[in-house]
C-alpha cells in the first residue's frame, strides 16, 4: 500500500515542478520582454501626450488671439466687403460741407482691389476743423477710405475749399 502513494506524490511533485518550469519559461521568454517593449512604449506614449498637450495649448492660445482680433476688428471686416455706394457717401457728408463733389478716377497701373476717386469740398468754415471731423467720420465709416495727400485747402472769402484723392478699398475675392 505504501507503493501507490509514492507514485501519488511522484506525479504530484513532477507535475508540479512541470507547471513551476512552465511558469518560470514563460515569464523569462515571454513577460519580461513584453515588459520592456511596454515600458519603452508607455514612456514614447508620455513623450507624445506632452507635445499634444504643449501643440493644443499653442493652438488654444492662437485661436483666443484669433477671436480677440476678429471681435476688435469687426468693424473693419465688415466694412471691407460693404460695396461702395458713391451716392450715399454724398449724402451722409453732405451736412459737413456746402458742396461736396465726387469724380472717379480711371487709373491705369492699380490692381482692381480700389477705385480712386477726386473729392472737392466747400466749406463755409474760418479753419479746417470741419475738415479733420469728416476724416474721422470717414475713419469710422461702413467703407474702408484712404485719403491721399497732398490736401489743398484754398480760401475764398470766409470759405475755405479743399481738394484731395481718396482710395476706397474693396474686396476683390
Amino acid at each position: 500500500m505504501k507503493h501507490p502513494k509514492n507514485y501519488r506524490t511522484l506525479y504530484l511533485v513532477l507535475i508540479s515542478f512541470f507547471l513551476f518550469t512552465s511558469i518560470v519559461m514563460f515569464s523569462l521568454f515571454f513577460l519580461i520582454p513584453k515588459g520592456k517593449e511596454y515600458r519603452s512604449l508607455r514612456l514614447e506614449s508620455k513623450k507624445e501626450q506632452q507635445m499634444i498637450a504643449r501643440a493644443q495649448e499653442e493652438y488654444d492660445r492662437v485661436n483666443e488671439k484669433l477671436k480677440k482680433l476678429k471681435h476688435e476688428n469687426a468693424h473693419t471686416m465688415t466694412a471691407f466687403h460693404t460695396i461702395f455706394d458713391p451716392k450715399k457717401f454724398t449724402k451722409i457728408n453732405q451736412a459737413d460741407f456746402e458742396d461736396l463733389y465726387l469724380t472717379e478716377i480711371e487709373m491705369a497701373d492699380h490692381n482692381g482691389s480700389f477705385k480712386v476717386y477726386e473729392v472737392n469740398a466747400t466749406t463755409k468754415i474760418t479753419s479746417p476743423q470741419v475738415f479733420y471731423q469728416f476724416l474721422e467720420k470717414i475713419n469710422k465709416s461702413d467703407w474702408i477710405i484712404g485719403v491721399n495727400f497732398p490736401i489743398y485747402f484754398e480760401r475764398d472769402e470766409d470759405r475755405i475749399k479743399s481738394s484731395f484723392t481718396m482710395k476706397v478699398h474693396r474686396s476683390t475675392i
